[in-house]
């Protein structure tokens, strides 16, 4: 099977995306260089093939504005979700209700899932998120408005830019 791969640079760094048609499977991003973008996705594909090409120019040009600050709404674009659990679709649905410039406790995120027991299980749903921004783990806090963790490369302090970028966004 092949997947449609391309990598972008943005504000926020240099961003890769691979998916199939107009669905998306995995989205990295903050990195210093496009070699490391592709690194990551390859990473992550080591038993596909990637095809590179201008893969979904309309979801690099949201992308993009967001970056840039432009309020942008990733409501329409389709994630690949099959491979999860029904707790982690569920978590994953709840997490891409989180408003723009919205944030909400992995607690309240559990509890918008249908478990309002599962702060950690939720957490960990979101650290391992292959599609940041599209589904907005950077609006799901720590307990008492704590930052929390964020996997991306530049970790909380890319988590914190884009924190900042939603609060300031324009429209």
């Amino acid at each position: 099977m092949s997947l449609q791969a391309c990598v972008f640079s943005t504000r926020l760094g240099w961003f890769g995306s691979v998916g199939q048609e107009r669905r998306v499977w995995r989205l990295v991003m903050g990195h210093r260089t496009a070699a490391e973008a592709w690194a990551a996705l390859y990473h992550h594909f080591a038993d596909e093939k990637l095809v590179e090409s201008d893969w979904y120019p309309a979801l690099r040009k949201k992308l993009e504005e967001f970056a840039a600050g432009k309020r942008v709404s990733f409501d329409n674009i389709n994630v690949r979700t099959e491979h999860r659990t029904e707790f982690q679709q569920k978590v994953i649905l709840a997490t891409r209700a989180v408003g723009f410039g919205e944030t909400v406790s992995y607690g309240e995120l559990a509890a918008r899932a249908g478990s309002p027991n599962a702060a950690r299980a939720a957490g960990t749903v979101m650290a391992n998120n292959e599609v940041p921004i599209i589904i907005p783990c950077h609006r799901v806090l720590a307990s008492g408005g704590k930052i929390g963790g964020f996997s991306a490369p530049q970790g909380i302090d890319l988590k914190r830019r884009l924190l900042e970028l939603e609060s300031s966004a324009k429209s």
